[in-house]
């Protein structure tokens, strides 16, 4: 059984992470290094992979059977995940019109 502290911090530090990079991207692609704002996004994906397996972690364990409590500091960690996707998403696309 995973401990839901210990969970919910990982995934609200890799999702941190990984939406920093994104803005690090942005950053970079609005200086005109469209090709290191690649690389910053590609390394945000790996964050963002390890906040999400976590995530699936912990929704296997709860079964769909409110096994696990709700807490708010687990809704904070959803919303960085949910955040940090959104980020990545929108952070590729703007790069993509950098780049044009």
């Amino acid at each position: 059984m995973i401990e839901l502290e210990e969970a919910v911090m990982e995934i609200i530090m890799n999702a941190g992470q990984s939406r920093s990079l994104c803005f690090e991207a942005l950053h970079s692609a609005r200086q005109g290094n469209i090709e290191e704002a690649k690389l910053l996004l590609l390394e945000a994906d790996g964050y963002a992979r390890e906040a999400h397996k976590m995530q699936t972690k912990l929704i296997e364990q709860d079964a769909g059977e409110a096994k696990q409590p709700m807490t708010l500091i687990m809704v904070h960690a959803q919303d960085h995940l949910m955040t940090s996707m959104l980020a990545r998403e929108l952070s590729n696309e703007i790069i993509h019109l950098y780049q044009r």
